[in-house]
């Protein structure tokens, strides 16, 4: 062979040594830049489209975020961004499965984000579990979904045991002589796990449950509940099930004028658009997961011995009305904290090895501006939030007349004093 044409084959070597080395980096393997694939579901139509929304809108902002920032570099030289692979569920239980599947196995994506609610996230958790998916859980407060012995699914919000026991506990805080509360609320797993939680807990507390009674989704004429109310004659409703029942319930109670001193609803009184009610709105408390008001820091986080990630609440807040023109609710924000979650347990690891990424999120111990973030990680409850806590807000009028939600407990996190009674 002569020498000409042994240089042409030594240079055909080197240029095929350099083409393979770039498609190493570039696959992320060592070094380079790796695209992390995030699945998930949002309810883009169907009776769950508000809520659902805002926490694509969360979670969105968070890997515009992390990757304007220049993504995760890893010890090895890679540097990950993150890129959404979604579908709209319609608020479809059947269409989650389907399209979760799809997500795992023709997608390829490397994590997956729940859907909102937790009747979604519920059939979501068995197909991460079934195709070894780390998913993180937001928008879904049951807890039972931690108790089939799934390895792979974490928790972001506060679970349903403990989502109303904090308006028992201001209930009592405001007055000893309130002792008759009924409980009317949406029969859906999220809603039902949330008030049986909430009665067995006020019936210790010395409560007298006088009304308890499940409404159907798509109930629109709360009059029948209503008439129940009167004749049991409460000193407190809590209940609702997600913002457009809620709301609507909401707003009839105010047009009969139930004479009741305390309403506690889930999901839609710390939503923005519950304003909209006007007067009907005035009054009406909720549990929260999140508000803007909150105060959680990195100094917070030291002397409580956990880490901190990521911005403040007046920061996320901030960015995230000049992006989408609204106030945030803490939909939005458990969108945004389940994209932090990821992040911290990847950093952690070092890697988007699955074992990895799971030791991670066992060993988590983490504060946000969302606020604490720790998981169970017993063989019966594994992934189960036990680090985050449940706030109560209540819509008010201000000193001008504006209708303004104000944070009323914890009492050391109250930005107003509670309006009770209300009526």
């Amino acid at each position: 062979m002569s020498r000409k044409v042994l240089l042409i084959v030594g240079l055909l070597v080197i240029v095929a040594l350099a083409l393979t080395a770039c498609a190493t980096t570039s696959g992320g393997s060592s070094g380079g830049e790796k695209t992390v694939t995030i699945g998930f579901t949002a309810s883009q139509t169907g009776k769950y489209n508000v809520s659902s929304g805002r926490q694509s809108n969360g979670l969105q902002m968070w890997m515009d975020d992390i990757n304007a920032a220049g993504g995760i570099k890893l010890s090895d030289g890679t540097v990950l961004k993150f890129a959404a692979k979604s579908y709209d569920d319609e608020s479809n239980k059947d269409r989650v499965q389907e399209l979760y599947t799809r997500l795992a196995t023709e997608d390829k994506a490397d994590f997956l984000i729940s859907p909102y609610s937790s009747g979604l996230t519920a059939a979501a958790s068995v197909i991460a579990e079934q195709y070894g998916k780390v998913m993180i859980t937001t928008g879904a407060a049951s807890d039972a979904t931690y108790q089939q012995g799934y390895t792979l699914v974490y928790q972001a919000y506060t679970p349903a045991s403990r989502y109303l026991t904090s308006s028992v506990d201001l209930l009592a805080s405001l007055d000893a002589s309130a002792k008759k509360v009924a409980f009317v609320y949406e029969n859906s797993k999220f809603s039902t796990s949330v008030v049986e939680a909430a009665k067995a807990y006020a019936e210790n507390k010395g409560y007298e449950v006088v009304l308890f009674e499940g409404y159907d989704p798509d109930t629109k004429d709360f009059n029948p509940f209503i008439n129940k109310i009167q004749a049991a004659g409460p000193d407190a409703i809590l209940g609702g099930g997600h913002f457009q029942d809620g709301s609507t319930f909401a707003r009839q109670l105010s047009e009969k004028n139930i004479n009741v001193k305390f309403i506690s609803l889930l999901v839609a009184p710390p939503e923005p658009t519950f304003a909209e009610l006007g007067d009907a709105a005035v009054g009406v408390a909720g549990p929260s997961q999140w508000e803007p008001s909150a105060k959680y820091s990195a100094d917070a986080a030291k002397a409580a011995g956990m880490d901190w990630l990521g911005l403040s609440s007046t920061e996320f807040a901030q960015k995230y009305q000049e992006k989408f023109n609204e106030e945030p609710s803490y939909h939005a924000a458990g969108g945004y904290a389940a994209g932090l979650l990821l992040q911290n347990a990847i950093q952690k690891a070092d890697s988007i090895e699955t074992s990895k990424v799971k030791a991670a999120l066992d060993a988590t111990n983490l504060m946000t501006f969302f606020g604490a973030l720790k998981f169970d990680t017993s063989a019966d409850r594994h992934g189960l939030q036990v680090g985050h806590s449940m706030i109560v807000v209540q819509w008010q009028r201000d000193s001008s007349g504006n209708l303004v939600k104000q944070v009323v407990w914890p009492s050391s996190g109250a930005t107003a004093d509670p309006l009770y009674p209300i009526r």
